[in-house]
């Protein structure tokens, strides 16, 4: 065929430019072109999405779980502790205060080039990402910036947006705080099982020490844990040991590899040895006492108020010593609670006390009750119970520091003589009061000494003392030793029959003064406090000679005599083998039974109370413990005596040092009593004393220490008093003018029991 179309060749197509179009598979294929153009879009969109996110996403606040922290409560020592309280197992700690093996530790687990990498590490995450896919595990490319800020600022969702916000956040944290800030938070929000947050809660919860002291192998251990922390627990899981060992090798081993730790070390390190899981410090015991009693003296001081308080942080050293507390525990178990019987009023017994260093001020010992979770209303502070005649020695306390006379014109001496006679009217400067207290056992004394009146803690004399000296100038003497002004003391000569409510610690606040020569030193139940490492300041609490040393060291000298001399009420006190100035009362009904007293070295009171479990109503004692009434020298005289002994075993007994009033012997003679203080009425024959009365044949149970004979020395023309008076006993009845109960009177023995099942008035 000749001019033949369609046999040539074909045309070449083109594009509206001109150039060859793609034909088959090339067609599938982008062009050199697209690509760049894709890859310059997509970097568009990620800087741009980039700058968006930096300056959308902003470091929020802390989230409540990574910033709540307990509050933890140790011993003085500083060491031993006594619990945690919150939610929270946490303890944050500086960077300073962790063990620099224990830091490489942690960074050889997790993030080996922490110091001198970014924030975020893509290579990390990509390889993470790949791992995962491939099902090599699991993993996390995380650096530990980025699990601080998911720790600390987040939470442990794994969504997309959560991880977006967390990489955001890394970045501008490493741009506001330092690698070592970061360091420190990190350690400090980790969970390292156990429920212990915090590298301080996990050195204490695996090992019992606190995180300056890990050693290496004990550092790399919690390192190991932060990859698993329930299962590496070797003590709940043993079978994953292989596991765990691996782990820790290979920390030790990154640590060699980045020069934290020479090779001969690590050959060196074995595993550690493992604590079991201790149960949480709980409020159980004398715990849940401590606690309360130290939250009260932080916030009545002002060194933290309560809602500070509550968001937790503080490392609180208290003054309580274990040594000292344990002795006081035993003590009110064996002397209280294991006598306690299964009548109704035994279910009514409660048993408080507090300790003080005279010396220091600090309360070293605070008993609240048989357990906080089964009682936990504190009997070492409430402060609603008469303390009795307890309060007497602070009214001759406040006749010598104001140079007070009787009303004949006779300075008020341990040597003075009043008239004891019973329910014998309290006469004020224009004439009878209409108060005429009743003495204990309604005894008589028409012609007794000071000193024997406080042996046998006669309500007229100190009623009429009241009166003498002003009962104003003796409630300034009670606020002078230290007795808070929020206790109300009545003005009234009822106030030598403890007729108001004060605590122990109350009591033994004054009566450390007291043994402190008058210096008061405003007691502490805190050495130390700190949060997140850092002093919290506390008041400071110089001694102040509050009471003329004359005043107090006199006071001291007729209590000695309390102790020392035949037939008063507080001879139990003998027993602790230390030389004791003491008191003892008794308040109105049988409510509560006191026994204050101190040696040179420890100033302690303790009280029994009657309190219904119910409501909280205060009872009577009559027949607790199978006694017919309960008095300050039975069960807490012998808590005293069993307490004190034991606190002060190993020291070297100490005598007083007194400076008396001008013309006292010092160091005189043991006392003898007279027939002055013999009452002119017996008690009721129909219950006979549960404690045989002296005769002048009796010397006392214990004698008094050779080397320190009592300080005072009453009328040497006193014989022996008859022996069908009973000197324990006794609570006081009546009132006083407009009103006053002469109630918690001082009824400081056993005594009889009356007609109405009451027992005998008494001082």
């Amino acid at each position: 065929m000749t001019g033949g179309q369609g046999w040539g060749p074909r045309p070449t197509l083109t594009d509206r430019r001109g150039r060859p179009r793609r034909t088959g598979l090339r067609r599938l294929l982008p062009t050199w072109r697209m690509v760049t153009g894709g890859v310059l879009a997509v970097l568009i969109v990620l800087i741009g999405g980039f700058f968006l996110g930096y300056a959308l996403v902003s470091i929020p606040d802390p989230n409540a779980a990574a910033t709540a922290q307990s509050n933890v409560y140790v011993y003085a020592d500083g060491t031993t502790e006594i619990a945690r309280d919150g939610a929270i197992n946490r303890e944050n700690v500086t960077l300073s205060g962790v063990a620099k093996t224990a830091q490489h530790a942690v960074l050889s687990a997790e993030d080996r080039n922490f110091y001198h990498e970014s924030a975020v590490s893509p290579k990390a995450m990509l390889r993470a990402a790949w791992n995962t896919a491939t099902g090599k595990g699991r993993q996390s490319g995380s650096t530990i910036t980025q699990q601080y800020v998911k720790n600390y600022y987040l939470n442990q969702s794994q969504t997309a947006v959560r991880k977006v916000k967390e990489f955001f956040i890394a970045i501008k944290l490493d741009r506001n705080e330092t690698k070592d800030q970061i360091l420190e938070g990190y350690l400090n929000t980790s969970y390292y099982g156990r429920n212990a947050y915090g590298i301080q809660a996990a050195s204490q919860a695996y090992f019992g020490v606190n995180a300056s002291e890990l050693t290496t192998a004990q550092g790399a251990y919690l390192a190991t844990l932060l990859n698993a922390p329930s299962e590496y627990d070797l003590v709940a899981h043993p079978e994953n040991a292989p596991a765990a060992k691996g782990r820790w090798n290979y920390v030790l081993d990154g640590m060699v590899k980045e020069g934290w730790l020479s090779q001969s070390e690590r050959n060196a390190t074995v595993f550690p040895g493992i604590d079991k899981p201790k149960p949480v410090a709980s409020k159980a015991g004398q715990r849940g006492y401590i606690i309360e009693a130290v939250n009260r003296y932080l916030s009545d001081n002002h060194i933290v108020d309560a809602d500070t308080l509550r968001l937790g942080g503080y490392r609180i050293v208290t003054t309580i010593q274990k040594p000292k507390e344990d002795a006081f525990v035993a003590a009110a178990q064996r002397n209280i609670y294991d006598r306690l019987g299964h009548r109704t009023v035994d279910k009514y017994v409660r048993a408080g006390g507090a300790s003080i260093d005279p010396a220091t001020g600090n309360v070293v010992a605070l008993y609240g009750g048989i357990d906080y979770t089964k009682q936990y209303v504190s009997s070492a502070t409430n402060a609603t119970y008469p303390p009795g005649s307890t309060f007497k020695p602070v009214i001759f306390a406040s006749a010598v520091q104001h140079e007070s006379s009787t009303q004949d014109k006779e300075p008020i001496t341990p040597k003075t003589v009043y008239d004891g006679t019973n329910k014998r009217e309290v006469i004020g400067p224009d004439g009878p009061t209409g108060y005429k207290p009743e003495n204990e056992d309604q005894g008589s004394y028409p012609d007794i000494t000071v000193t024997r009146a406080m042996d046998k803690s006669v309500n007229a004399v100190f009623a009429q003392m009241a009166q003498d000296v002003g009962t104003r100038k003796v409630i300034d003497t009670a606020h002078d030793l230290g007795m808070p002004d929020d206790v109300k003391i009545p003005e009234t000569p009822a106030m030598a029959l403890g007729a108001f409510g004060a605590s122990p610690l109350d009591m033994a606040q004054m009566y450390a003064t007291l043994a402190n020569h008058g210096k008061e030193i405003p007691y502490s139940l805190v050495l130390k406090i700190t949060k997140d490492g850092n002093d919290v300041s506390l008041p400071k609490r110089d001694a102040v000679q509050s009471v003329p040393r004359q005043a107090a060291d006199t006071t001291t000298s007729i209590l000695r005599s309390v102790v020392d001399s035949p037939g008063a009420t507080a001879t139990v006190a003998q027993d602790s083998g230390w030389p004791s100035a003491a008191k003892t009362g008794t308040a109105d009904d049988d409510i509560a039974a006191w026994f204050a007293g101190y040696t040179p070295k420890l100033a302690t009171v303790v009280a029994v109370l009657g309190m219904n479990p119910d409501n909280g109503k205060q009872e009577k004692l009559y027949g607790a413990m199978n006694l017919p009434r309960i008095n300050g020298g039975g069960p807490p005289g012998s808590v005293w005596a069993d307490y004190t002994a034991a606190a002060l075993k190993g020291v070297p007994k100490q005598s007083f040092s007194l400076d008396v009033q001008s013309g006292l012997p010092t160091q005189p003679p043991a006392t003898t009593a007279s027939p002055t203080d013999t009452p002119t009425s017996t008690p009721p024959t129909s219950e006979p004393p549960t404690t045989p009365p002296p005769t002048t044949t009796v010397p006392p149970t214990t004698q008094p220490p050779t080397t320190e004979p009592p300080t005072t020395q009453p009328p040497t023309t006193e014989p022996t008093p008859s022996d069908t008076f009973n000197p324990i006993g006794g609570v006081t009845g009546g009132t006083s003018p407009g009103g006053g109960s002469s109630g918690g009177g001082g009824g400081d023995g056993s005594g009889t029991a009356g007609p109405d099942g009451n027992s005998s008035p008494g001082g």
